[in-house]
């Protein structure tokens, strides 16, 4: 029986390639069926659209990282509480994420924005 990574090291280990804006490092974390879904409910699905996805969004935003404070998970399903930096003031500020495991890679990535209604929706103070 093969032993599973924690899905929080795994989350880590996705964040860690938005950070270095490694694009092979988050498709080797992608499931197939992969679903990257921001703030205002975009949602992209499948390895391709999101590598579409991420490679404009470092081209766009070449400075763009996010930075974890506290990282909790309930099974599969792993729930971050921290702050993103940009240049670009609209992608700044605190933030909410989830990332959902399956098998060691992330098959879902949602950012939140951090409010009082999605804090309740995920559980956090």
């Amino acid at each position: 029986m093969q032993k599973h990574i924690d899905p929080k090291t795994v989350a880590l280990q996705f964040n860690d390639c938005i950070n270095n804006r490694d694009l092979n490092g988050l498709l080797d974390l992608m499931t197939n069926d992969h679903t990257f879904i921001d703030t205002a409910n975009n949602s992209f699905t499948g390895k391709d659209k999101c590598k579409m996805a991420w490679n404009g969004f470092f081209d766009a935003f070449p400075d763009y990282h996010n930075i974890f404070e506290i990282i909790t998970s309930k099974d599969t399903t792993v729930i971050i509480q921290g702050h993103s930096v940009c240049s670009d003031k609209m992608l700044e500020g605190t933030c909410l994420w989830t990332a959902k495991i399956k098998g060691d890679k992330v098959t879902e990535w949602r950012v939140y924005t951090d409010n009082k209604e999605n804090r309740i929706l995920l559980g956090v103070t």
